[in-house]
């Protein structure tokens, strides 16, 4: 098949792009290089099946010529990280709605397959765990800037779900959570590779806040794998899905493996929130997906254990590093 994805050059499309170049598929990838980087595809440099253009999801014309070419769209491309979306709040509005309004408005020409990634971000302030994809959603007041990803996202998933409801689109909405792995950066305030290069490092692993907040992380190739099913199952379309690991570890707990994987000698240091982002940043005590529905779906879950995740950033730290 032909494979559009937008966002290709970034950390969970780049591995998406190499696990369908190898099962024969064609992919093409849409990148403005803001958050991707050309050299998350080098293990493709020069495979002709894989076509690169450097541009930007606002470009309705250009969206629509690519999506034209395609068979199945995934549209992954957005402003990601804590620290960007506090930074540039407005980037991430824009970019997030009306990015994702252009490839949905090129994917209903011929009802393309289009999968839509969201996020966790989206629960917000939610108290009852684990999260499952048909509960309510609470969204902390506007004058928090944190929240303004989490409300373009949903209105993302509002819009996909419209044209599902209204004309057959056939779509998938992806929520993430917490995926990590080899390739991802910490430029954007990502805790994992963080704390990998720090200890790596000999330098204190910074806590933000108490440390007791706790998160769940899956393994981008268990992510990937998946995005694949998804793609296979016709019974996922029209549907809203966690893809997630559910393990549950603290922020300080994580720090304490992350110093023992490295060996390191490295010291762990809590910071209030409020010396790391602007005003208007909260942060949730708690982030438990529910993943059932997407076992019951595809016959997988991500199950992969955090000490594999940590060992496999580790030593792609340590590589970079040599």
């Amino acid at each position: 098949m032909r494979i559009f994805i937008t966002g290709g050059a970034g950390f969970i499309g780049s591995h998406l792009c190499e696990r369908l170049v190898r099962e024969g598929h064609g992919v093409t990838v849409l990148d403005d290089l803001s958050t991707g980087r050309r050299e998350n595809l080098a293990a493709l440099e020069g495979n002709p099946a894989l076509r690169f253009i450097e541009g930007t999801i606002l470009d309705a014309g250009l969206v629509q010529d690519l999506v034209d070419g395609a068979d199945v769209i995934f549209h992954l491309a957005a402003a990601v990280g804590v620290r960007l979306i506090m930074e540039e709040p407005s980037r991430s509005i824009l970019t997030n709605i009306n990015g994702t309004e252009n490839v949905l408005k090129a994917a209903l020409k011929e009802k393309k397959l289009t999968f839509v990634a969201s996020t966790s971000e989206v629960y917000g302030k939610a108290a009852k765990f684990p999260f499952s994809e048909d509960d309510d959603l609470t969204i902390g007041a506007t004058k928090n800037l944190r929240w303004s990803y989490a409300s373009a996202k949903q209105l993302d998933e509002f819009l996909t779900l419209a044209y599902v409801r209204e004309v057959g689109l056939p779509a998938v909405i992806l929520r993430f959570f917490n995926t990590t792995g080899p390739r991802q950066t910490g430029r954007y305030g990502m805790v994992l590779p963080n704390f990998v290069q720090s200890a790596l490092e000999g330098r204190s692993l910074m806590v933000h806040g108490t440390g007791e907040q706790t998160r769940c992380f899956g393994h981008v190739a268990d992510v990937v794998e998946a995005l694949v099913r998804l793609m296979a199952t016709p019974a996922a379309q029209g549907e809203v899905f966690n893809v997630a690991n559910d393990q549950e570890v603290s922020i300080r707990g994580l720090a304490e493996q992350v110093i023992a994987a490295t060996g390191s000698a490295s010291k762990i240091e809590t910071i209030p929130y409020s010396d790391v982002y602007p005003v208007g940043f909260e942060d949730m005590a708690r982030r438990l997906p529910d993943v059932s529905k997407l076992e019951r779906t595809i016959g997988f879950r991500p199950r992969r254990p955090l000490a594999e995740i940590i060992s496999d950033i580790v030593a792609e730290k340590r590589a970079l590093m040599a």
